[in-house]
Order: C-alpha cells, then structure tokens, then sequence
C-alpha cells in the first residue's frame, strides 16, 4: 500500500461531512476517517442547527481525539439542508482533493489511501467506489453495489450508481468553483450530472470501500418520492423531453430494483 509520505505534498484531503440530527451515528462516523491509513485530511463537520446534541457530541469526540487538530467544526447561522451545507464545507476547504461523507456512513480503513492511488494513475478528476448496505447499526449485511469503471453524462441518466459517500474530486481537475450542489431534492446526483455534462467522466472503482448505512425509514425508502424526485432531474437538471425522460426513468427504476434484491 502506498502510504500519505509517498503522495504529492498538497495531496490534503478535504473530506465534508453535514451533520443534521446525528447525535447517534457520528462516532462511528468520525471513527472511520480516524482509522484511515492515509492520514493527510481534514474533517470538516457543518452543524446544522439539527438542536438534538450533535454538535455537543461532535465537540467532546474532537477534544478527546489525538486527531482533534484535524477535525473542524462549522456552524451554520441557520438549517439550510444537505446541500447549503455542503457547499458550506467546499468552501471552507483546504484540500486539494474534496471527499463527500455522510453523517451516519462509514469508510473501510484503506478508502482514501486506495482511491487517491487509483486516481493518480488514471489521471482523473472525479471518481466513486462500489458500497455495501450496512444495517442500522452500520454493519455490513452482504448486499453490495458494484459499479462501472466509467460513466460519462448520456449513461448516468438511467442510473444513480455514484453514491455521495464514495466521491472525490480533484480540485485540480474538477474545479472547486464547480462543486455546488443545487438546493434541491437529489442535490448529490444533481451534481454529478451537472459535471458530466461539461464533457468530465466519473471513473468508478469496483471495490467496497464504503457502508451505506439504512435506517428502516429514510428519505430513498419512500419509492414515489424517488420517482418524482428522479423525474424532476431529468426534465429540470439534465433538460430531457417526456420521452426520453420516461425512457431513463424505466431503465432506472430497473436498475434500482436489482440492487435492493
């Protein structure tokens, strides 16, 4: 394994992690970056103004933590969502490389040393891995989204296989300026196909690297909202017509299907 000496010195990772009433899923969230095997990153936690403890927790794990001095905490003034927070935390970032995380997923220890390595030699600008569902809990349950090894605008269409908590970009490839992500539903895959259409490809690695973490409720169980949520991003995000719109939407819902059986 190549090890953080052995990277370019302004390989800082930035990895964005918003907070929204995480209290019970955060430590093992901030666990995960800690035990990571490449160790030139920088967390950065946006509060939320979920209220439910959070921040207070987030507060005891860095002062306790030997890399405290790599975790900051940033508030927002008030809730603005996922992606306001994000943004947020891009814009506060360091990093020459920009790592999106949620607060309630977790890493395998070799995720950044593994897919940093992967991207220096292929030369790209954005990259994903493959994931495993994990349980309420965050433990691995077997089931696993494996992912192609490259997806370009026109084939990300009939498919949401990039999940947030695998993406890095390279800020040197991908500008910074360019990784905002729109406040609206679905603002991660909004992204995506916001940069594809600009003639970037994502490079995916076909290794679990990530856990997917899935409360029994959560906003991708509820199936309608998925649909109309994915329709509105072909009609308004990638600018289709009603048909091929419809023609996406069947090969998603497809696709969809095969990785919850």
């Amino acid at each position: 394994m190549m090890k953080s000496e052995e990277m370019p010195n302004n390989a800082l990772v930035s990895i964005i992690v918003p907070v929204y009433h995480a209290k019970e899923y955060i430590e093992k969230t901030i666990r995960s970056v800690e035990a990571q095997t490449f160790h030139d990153w920088e967390l950065i936690l946006v509060d939320d103004c979920g209220g439910d403890g959070s921040l207070e927790r987030i507060r005891e794990i860095k002062e306790a933590s030997p890399c405290g001095g790599q975790i900051r905490i940033i508030q927002n003034e008030k809730n603005l969502g996922a992606a306001m927070s994000r943004n947020h935390g891009v814009e506060k970032a360091l990093g020459r490389y920009i790592a999106f995380l949620d607060a309630d997923d977790c890493w395998l220890p070799t995720k950044l040393e593994e897919q940093l390595l992967f991207m220096r030699q292929k030369g790209v600008g954005f990259s994903f891995t493959s994931y495993e569902f994990g349980d309420e809990n965050a433990a691995a349950t077997g089931r696993v989204v494996h992912v192609p090894h490259k997806l370009d605008f026109r084939h990300a269409l009939s498919r949401t296989v990039i999940f947030t908590s695998t993406v890095i970009f390279d800020t040197k490839i991908v500008p910074k300026a360019q990784i905002r992500m729109p406040d609206m539903p679905s603002e991660d895959t909004a992204l995506w196909w916001t940069i594809l259409k600009t003639g970037v490809c994502a490079y995916g690695m076909d290794k679990v690297l990530t856990i997917y973490r899935r409360p029994r409720r959560s906003l991708s169980s509820d199936k309608r909202s998925s649909v109309r949520r994915f329709w509105n991003l072909l009609v308004n995000v990638a600018g289709c017509s009603r048909i091929e719109a419809a023609r996406h939407l069947i090969g998603w819902a497809f696709r969809a299907t095969l990785r919850r059986i």
